[in-house]
């Protein structure tokens, strides 16, 4: 049976557009270039290092963490020793840094995570907290678009106590769409795409997946908007 709103899910990006090498949803394409440009009248580069991700990335990515194949990180971006780990324990690790396949914002190609090329270059970038941080090389970026970003439409859905994903600086969602898509997201076709999947760990997660999408697809921070 066809899913309902595939692009909920990361499976379908006909409602995407390109822009500068990445797809965007369509307004929050036309809002991110406003904002690049008044940014830039400020002295700061706002550049994309990730937008939209559909399904099968977020598997590759998932599954990597899963296998031990990539490091996985504490909260505070420190490498964890998962030798001993359930899989409980490994789920909850990659939870705090990498959506589960099918649940990821940059699905919906209104989320994507930024820097300022001024300052620093996508190569060396990291995406961890500290490049945010006050003496970061994005620490005048966050504190722009703390003051700036809600005028066009975008704010952090992930800060500290206030989401089940982990604070991401540099994490923007352009609110006007992404409130539609959340609002409109059910857990039974999730769990319908993940049993179809080569997602690890499909079946512990398929039993316990609408305390994990409360916790991390509904619960983020309250827009300032």
């Amino acid at each position: 049976m066809p899913i309902a709103l595939p692009h909920l899910y990361g499976l379908s990006s006909a409602h995407l557009v390109e822009y500068c090498g990445f797809q965007l949803e369509t307004e929050t394409a036309i809002a991110f270039d406003k904002m690049r440009i008044a940014a830039a009248k400020d002295g700061i580069a706002i550049e994309i290092c990730s937008a939209f991700r559909d399904f099968d990335r977020q598997q590759l990515i998932w599954n990597a963490k899963a296998s031990g194949k990539r490091v996985l990180l504490d909260s505070d971006s420190k490498p964890v020793d998962v030798d001993k780990k359930s899989p409980e324990q490994i789920i909850a690790l990659i939870l705090l840094w990498s959506a589960l396949p099918g649940t990821s914002r940059h699905h919906w190609g209104t989320d994507i995570d930024v820097f300022d090329s001024n300052t620093i270059s996508k190569a060396n970038l990291q995406l961890i907290s500290q490049e945010y941080a006050s003496n970061g090389p994005c620490h005048q970026l966050y504190s722009w678009l703390v003051q700036n970003a809600p005028q066009f439409g975008f704010y952090f859905p992930f800060q500290h106590g206030l989401s089940g994903v982990s604070a991401e600086p540099w994490h923007l969602s352009y609110y006007p769409v992404a409130k539609g898509f959340v609002d409109s997201f059910d857990t039974q076709s999730l769990r319908k795409i993940l049993l179809n999947s080569s997602v690890l760990y499909k079946e512990l997660l398929s039993n316990n997946l609408e305390s994990l999408a409360q916790e991390y697809v509904f619960r983020v921070a309250p827009t300032p908007l």
